[in-house]
């Protein structure tokens, strides 16, 4: 397919994120007021977007408080600086497994819940995009399996829409763009939709070019993209989206290091993505203008 480099290109931030890195960096926020300060910061230094988690503030740990999100929309709302709020709907799908010769009972950390209960915060703060990660997938860990079932994928889909929340679709895979578009066929979602491209999660995408190209060249032409990779490919995938026609994610849910050897910051990725993103001769795009291009809403929590 011929070059067609995306020249207005919107920034997301995922702040903090659900892995377990709360231990391997001191900039990883935990608290709502630090997850609401490191947000605020990125957006400072260029960001549009924020893609936030919470944690137990004392553990680190993730969580799906509903008081810990609002917290932390209502400290985002109640700033100066303006930015759009994508808060994640992916935790309450995890399944580990007891063994490969025991797999029933399921071990700890499983974490399965309906559907009603996957967006209960997504409801409380109506942020102005929420995640929706479309497919089941094996993680690196040997028994974890993240679950989305059709069903439950069609479930949430139809309570973000009904909210008013656009979704932005997490494709982890060829197959997680297959069924989005089958959601948007059925009238789950509404088109043209958002996607985030994720590349290099084990065992998901790998963060190959090839591949990459692939599942740009499976999003329909109408539709929205980002794309982020993992770790020290986290700044290349920055340069590749915008080459490939799409917006860029960085943060520390993705990457902890800045330089080898530097740990990160939110403000200082998402300021070294602007700098790569303008020498590439694109613009950034903020908050009002990404609400513009993607149609979203702002509303008023409840």
């Amino acid at each position: 397919m011929p070059l067609e480099m995306n020249r207005e290109v919107f920034i997301t931030c995922a702040v903090t994120g659900s892995g377990s890195t709360q231990d391997r960096s001191p900039h990883v926020p935990r608290s709502p007021k630090q997850i609401a300060d490191s947000a605020i910061a990125a957006a400072k230094a260029g960001a549009a977007v924020v893609h936030c988690h919470v944690r137990d503030p004392e553990s680190g740990t993730p969580s799906r408080d509903l008081a810990l999100y609002r917290e932390v929309t209502d400290r985002i709302r109640d700033a100066e600086t303006d930015v759009v709020l994508n808060l994640t709907a992916g935790m309450g799908g995890d399944i580990v497994f007891g063994g490969v010769e025991a797999p029933f009972p399921v071990a700890e950390g499983t974490n399965m819940v309906g559907a009603t209960e996957r967006v209960a915060h997504i409801a409380e703060c109506l942020p102005e995009i929420c995640t929706l990660d479309c497919g089941t997938m094996n993680f690196a860990e040997a028994d974890y399996v993240m679950t989305n079932t059709p069903g439950m994928l069609t479930a949430m889909g139809a309570m973000m829409t009904k909210l008013g929340v656009k979704p932005e679709i997490e494709a982890f895979d060829t197959g997680h763009l297959w069924y989005a578009k089958q959601l948007v066929k059925d009238g789950v979602l509404d088109s043209p939709a958002l996607v985030q491209l994720c590349m290099g999660v084990p065992w998901g995408a790998p963060d190959d070019l090839n591949t990459f190209m692939a599942m740009v060249n499976n999003v329909p032409d109408d539709w929205t993209f980002s794309a982020f990779g993992l770790g020290r490919h986290q700044m290349p995938y920055v340069a590749a989206s915008v080459l490939a026609g799409g917006n860029v994610r960085v943060g520390l849910e993705d990457n902890l290091m800045l330089d080898k050897g530097v740990l990160a910051t939110n403000e200082a990725l998402v300021g070294r993505a602007v700098e790569i993103t303008e020498r590439l001769g694109a613009k950034i795009i903020g908050p009002e203008a990404v609400r513009a291009k993607l149609g979203l809403k702002k509303q008023a929590p409840k």
